[in-house]
């Protein structure tokens, strides 16, 4: 049964620009995946107060804001839609109204229907990252994160950030699942980044996926004079992967989330399809 990836599309205050949903399309046709369109429309409380009216217009300037969001919700759609027909993927689009400012637990809440999210990340970022939080952490399904530009690169190679750590093993899990046959997983560990509770963690992960079938082999690498998530990303590249798997690490602090190094990293500068889960 093929799977479906849901994908949320942001209209206010700044619209998702059109030119990352080719990558979005491009990765679905690759790996085999439906997509589902989630139009964000902007929704804001109503104002009662005469004073806003009188001083300000308020209440039209908030219908002038939704209506905005709106058009730019058809434009994002009309734009997916064709970039999808013309790739031969499948897909469908609903549409859920938010405050700006909590479009990724929205989003979150419509993925648990799906089998998985793709979540653009322009490099301009806008409200990207915050996005991307939301659906992570959030949504109890794997968020794979997608630069404007996919390249060439095979789906089918992957690297896997491997810690021993439980989101790490959430992630390969999912990853495997979503992917079906790989042509070569290489599992990485990054030394001189925090203790590991092992030497040999990378070799007893290819020997389970061994037993799955799964090619695999495992590298240990240095950490090198940037952020651990740069250096993943950067070997990813290098090793010719088209996608990078790992655990997400981050921990609640009232509504915000505080992020782990290699999260963080990610988010703030993608060079590849990440996959992440929590």
């Amino acid at each position: 049964m093929k799977k479906t990836a849901l994908v949320p599309l942001v209209t206010y205050p700044e619209p998702l620009s059109t030119h990352c949903l080719k990558a979005i399309v491009d990765l679905a046709g690759k790996s085999a995946l439906d997509l589902h369109a989630l139009v964000l429309q902007a929704e804001f409380p109503k104002v009662t107060n005469a004073l806003s009216r009188l001083l300000l217009d308020v209440p039209s300037m908030i219908r002038d804001a939704e209506a905005q969001s709106r058009a730019n919700g058809d434009v994002l759609y009309s734009a997916i839609t064709k970039l999808a027909a013309d790739a031969g993927v499948a897909i469908d689009a609903g549409a859920r109204n938010s405050l700006p400012e909590l479009v990724g637990d929205a989003a979150a809440e419509e993925t648990r229907y799906y089998d998985l999210s793709l979540v653009p990340l322009p490099k301009n970022g806008g409200q990207g990252p915050a996005l991307a939080e939301g659906l992570i952490f959030g949504s109890g399904r794997p968020a794979v994160l997608v630069p404007e530009t996919l390249g060439p690169r095979s789906l089918r190679r992957v690297v896997v950030a491997w810690d021993g750590s439980r989101v790490a093993a959430r992630a390969v899990n999912d990853a495997l699942a979503l992917l079906g046959e790989v042509e070569q997983v290489t599992v990485v560990s990054v030394l001189n980044e925090k203790p590991l509770p092992a030497d040999d963690l990378g070799d007893k992960l290819v020997a389970r996926l061994a037993k799955r079938g799964v090619p695999a082999r495992a590298i240990a690498i240095e950490l090198e004079d940037q952020p651990i998530g740069l250096t993943l990303q950067d070997f990813a590249v290098q090793d010719g992967a088209g996608l990078l798997v790992m655990g997400a690490y981050g921990h609640s602090r009232l509504r915000d989330f505080v992020l782990g190094g290699a999260t963080k990293a990610i988010l703030e500068d993608l060079r590849l399809p990440v996959l992440m889960s929590h």
